[in-house]
């Protein structure tokens, strides 16, 4: 039913016209996930999981421990269980048939007081390293909002890595604010995460 809403949607975009037209280059698409995509989105989360959290902040979780949560994270049965549930949606960006970016939406499972499962989360929102700063993070981030106003009214939550300060300044831009704290356990290690919650009906943000 969710996905029969937006059965179409594709943006296009990519450099100014003049520049696309000089170098040619592909533009990007952004859509919803499709079952076809599995393989394909397993990969890209594996990657920019670890180029953000190992590769970036370099944060050095036991190797037992990382195994365990990327093959439950990640891995393509995982990946294949997300996109058969009607209420998750994830929209992804691509570029001449590789994948750059997603965003993943559904139910909150936050752990904090006010939190409902009819409101709705930001579950995850990742860029590859290659396609920063050509505005897929914001565009993807939209297009989430954006679903989530109409599916899931109300307010809009997420969680965040507190040493992730340059996501943080993103979402408190679009109307989000810092109201808890939690652990998320990757094995036996805890990210030290904070709460974010947005309401939609007094921000008027997308």
């Amino acid at each position: 039913m969710l996905s029969a809403m937006f059965p179409l949607v594709v943006v296009r975009c990519g450099l100014d016209a003049a520049r696309q037209v000089a170098l040619d280059e592909p533009m990007i698409d952004i859509r919803l996930a499709r079952p076809d995509d599995i393989d394909a989105l397993a990969q890209l989360k594996l990657e920019t999981f670890r180029e953000t959290f190992i590769a970036g902040f370099a944060i050095p979780y036991p190797p037992a421990d990382l195994a365990i949560f990327e093959e439950k994270a990640y891995s393509p049965a995982s990946i294949a269980i997300e996109l058969a549930d009607a209420a998750i949606t994830t929209w992804i960006a691509e570029r001449d048939g590789r994948l750059l970016g997603y965003a993943k939406i559904g139910p909150c499972h936050l752990p904090h007081p006010e939190a409902r499962p009819e409101h709705g989360e930001l579950y995850q929102l990742y860029v590859r390293g290659e396609a920063q700063g050509l505005g897929l993070g914001s565009l993807l981030l939209t297009h989430a909002l954006d679903h989530l106003a109409v599916t899931r009214p109300g307010p809009v939550w997420l969680g965040v890595w507190s040493g992730n300060l340059k996501a943080q300044e993103v979402y408190v831009k679009r109307g989000f604010s810092k109201v808890g704290e939690y652990r998320f356990p990757v094995g036996t290690w805890y990210d030290e995460e904070y709460i974010f919650r947005r309401d939609q009906r007094e921000t008027g943000l997308s």
